[in-house]
């Protein structure tokens, strides 16, 4: 199954997800992004562990994109949730939002 890190879905919802080698935690990052709203991406839900494991479970159910990057996943995992990315994380968050995006227009196109 194609998976994705942080990011946007129809109702910016995204989750960035990370497998720790060292610690083997897994660490999922929930964001939402909606362009109206938020000035910025913002954090919704961090986890490790088992609690990553039910937020990435929550995301799959609901059809929420999940993406493994670990560099992404341990910058975003340090915020708290209701904080927005700070503007050094903007260019790589913006990538993974333009290529969510690309992934919604391809499936709205094929509905």
């Amino acid at each position: 199954m194609p998976s994705w890190t942080g990011g946007y879905d129809r109702r910016g919802d995204g989750i960035v997800d990370k497998m720790d080698k060292k610690s083997r935690f897994k660490t999922a990052v929930s964001l939402r992004y909606r362009k109206e709203k938020d000035k910025a991406p913002v954090v919704t839900a961090t986890g490790q562990g088992k609690l990553a494991e039910k937020i990435i479970a929550i995301a799959r159910e609901h059809d929420i994109p999940v993406e493994q990057n670990p560099s992404l996943a341990q910058a975003l995992g340090k915020l708290n949730p209701g904080q927005e990315i700070p503007p050094e994380l903007y260019e790589a968050v913006a990538v993974l939002l333009a290529y969510i995006m690309e992934i919604d227009s391809k499936v709205d196109r094929k509905t």
